[in-house]
């Protein structure tokens, strides 16, 4: 059984007891979160919705909240003497899906 939730302006394909990480949700490590957004469900069969699946959810532990690799980012304007470097870290959150209800 698998499901296809949306989190974060992303999609995921998620079965009981993968580990993934998502955009930063506003949760604390060791709580559980409900994922409403539940765009298909395979049971027996393919379920899609039209948007959403309507009951359909699935509930994961978060497991810790922080940051990704940090990115370098460098523009500059050719000809004028004027240059800039910048870094990025984008924060995520590492949930475990523990079930799926269809």
């Amino acid at each position: 059984m698998y499901a296809v939730i949306e989190t974060g302006g992303k999609q995921y394909q998620v079965n009981e007891g993968d580990v993934i990480f998502v955009e930063k949700l506003n949760a604390e490590a060791d709580e559980t979160v409900t994922f409403d957004k539940v765009v298909a469900v395979s049971a027996d069969s393919l379920t899609v919705g039209t948007p959403y699946v309507e009951g359909a959810s699935v509930s994961a532990k978060v497991l810790k909240n922080g940051k990704g690799k940090k990115i370098n980012v460098f523009t500059y304007k050719p000809k004028k003497g004027e240059k800039r470097a910048m870094g990025h870290r984008q924060p995520y959150t590492q949930v475990r899906i523990e079930s799926i209800k269809a």
